[in-house]
């Protein structure tokens, strides 16, 4: 009978932490794509209010709608600002995701490998065994029949 991988329960918990890490690492891309979306309408938001200041300015407007314009374009600058900040974080985090993942999978496959160096190490044990049967099985059945013939060998000098 093969013995059992004594490792087996580590690398079933290295197979779990990776399919956590790929997840996290998902969400973590899920994030960052999203917080660039987001910049992206900012600033497209951003440039069409700019032009509709630059249309309006054209076509005359008054002191206090001109610096109304400019405090939102101030206030989408800020929030432009604050969103490019909130994608270098989630650029970090996917990154770290990324590195978390690499050794997730790095242990895995260690402990994997250990498992296919056992299984390989079983099989050949099984094999020296299952030999070593054949063995005497055949040393048996050999000198049964050479017991036999000796037996008839004897019976013919007898008669």
């Amino acid at each position: 009978m093969a013995k059992v991988f004594s490792l087996q329960p580590l690398l079933h918990l290295a197979k779990q932490k990776n399919e956590t890490a790929i997840n996290n690492l998902g969400k973590l891309n899920q994030q960052h794509q999203s917080a660039v979306a987001k910049l992206e309408m900012l600033q497209q938001f951003r440039k069409d209010y700019q032009e509709k200041m630059q249309e309006a300015e054209r076509n005359g407007m008054a002191l206090t709608d001109l610096r109304n314009f400019q405090d939102f374009i101030y206030r989408l600058d800020q929030a432009v600002k604050q969103q490019q900040g909130v994608i270098e974080n989630a650029l970090h985090s996917v990154n770290a995701g990324r590195m978390e993942l690499n050794e997730a999978q790095r242990k895995m496959h260690s402990f994997d490998t250990l498992a296919q160096r056992h299984i390989e190490a079983e099989k050949i044990r099984e094999a020296k065994a299952e030999q070593i049967t054949q063995d005497e099985f055949s040393g048996r059945f050999a000198a049964s029949k050479a017991a036999e013939n000796n037996d008839e060998l004897e019976g013919v000098h007898h008669e």
